[in-house]
């Protein structure tokens, strides 16, 4: 049902292309620049952070996301002419309470995981808490990190997925190839170098969870709470001097990255139990037919190419 909410604007599979192959371009174009040029992410990273101070570096990567969300809420609206509530949810109205509750699960989570290396290992760990920048950090994150993962879910769980299940009228094709672009999207990050192409296990992994619980649950609620608390609460709390996300958090993390537990584990024991808890309390039911069923019928009785 999620999925055929795309049918509610002016259709036209012309529409759906030119925001994928721009940003998709955009990311695949700074990728080769990177390689061809034998450019160290890292090192250059490290001369901007230097520059312009952590904040000002965070911040300025940030914005940037608010203008493409905001040119793909435009494209929405009055291109394909749907509504941004059909792009978010099957239900009549945002579900605040399912952003809340899985903001405040993975929370949790990320804060109890963290302490909890940090007591094992504190000689990993640096306290790096300063309370002017920390606070100046905090304010630019609350306002920026939730509109930069709104943008990926919109894009990816909404947008792509959409698209691709109309045109392929199939759900398990939309959510297979929204994780996998959702995970290469990530392969200019430092990360990548820093531990070796076996992350991007980690990044589709996310975008499979991420795919399955907006499925599943026929709306975005919850893959934009998930994302917003992952990303806001480690820019937060603790970040590394090889990650994508430097900032004034209150640990640094300056520990060797592995390519083992750090990556297998959410994989395959975090996620699944996060698919347990959720599945108890929204009642989720027909997991076949909602990953893998055709897109219904009853609701593509118009050629996919109508305008």
């Amino acid at each position: 049902m999620y999925i055929t909410q795309g049918r509610q604007g002016k259709l036209g599979m012309w529409k759906y292309l030119p925001i994928p192959i721009l940003f998709i371009g955009l990311m695949g174009l700074n990728y080769l620049v990177m390689n061809m040029l034998d450019l160290d992410v890292a090192a250059i990273m490290e001369q901007e952070i230097r520059n312009k101070g952590k904040n000002r570096f965070f911040a300025e990567n940030m914005i940037f996301f608010a203008f493409l969300l905001a040119g793909l809420f435009f494209w929405v609206r009055y291109v394909h002419q749907q509504s941004i509530l059909s792009l978010t949810t099957s239900r009549k109205k945002v579900d605040w309470g399912r952003i809340f509750f899985i903001f405040l699960l993975m929370t949790s989570f990320i804060i109890i995981s963290t302490l909890i290396f940090y007591f094992l290992n504190p000689k990993e760990y640096v306290i790096n808490f300063k309370p002017v920048p920390f606070l100046i950090l905090m304010l630019l994150a609350i306002l920026l990190v939730p509109v930069q993962t709104s943008f990926e879910e919109y894009l990816f769980r909404g947008y792509l997925m959409q698209g691709l299940g109309l045109a392929t009228k199939s759900k398990w094709i939309a959510l297979l190839i929204t994780s996998i672009i959702f995970g290469v999207m990530h392969a200019a990050n430092p990360e990548v170098g820093k531990i070796g192409p076996i992350i991007m296990v980690y990044y589709i992994g996310t975008g499979l969870f991420l795919g399955i619980i907006t499925l599943m649950d026929e709306g975005l609620e919850l893959a934009l709470g998930f994302h917003a608390a992952n990303n806001l609460v480690t820019v937060l709390l603790v970040t590394a001097d090889w990650t994508a996300l430097q900032t004034d958090s209150i640990f640094i993390d300056t520990s060797d990255p592995s390519a083992g537990f750090e990556i297998l584990t959410p994989i395959f024991v975090i996620f699944p139990i996060f698919l347990f808890i959720l599945s108890r309390k929204y009642q989720w039911t027909d997991w076949k037919v909602k990953l893998f069923g055709p897109v219904s019928p009853r609701d593509l009785k118009e050629e996919i190419t109508k305008v």
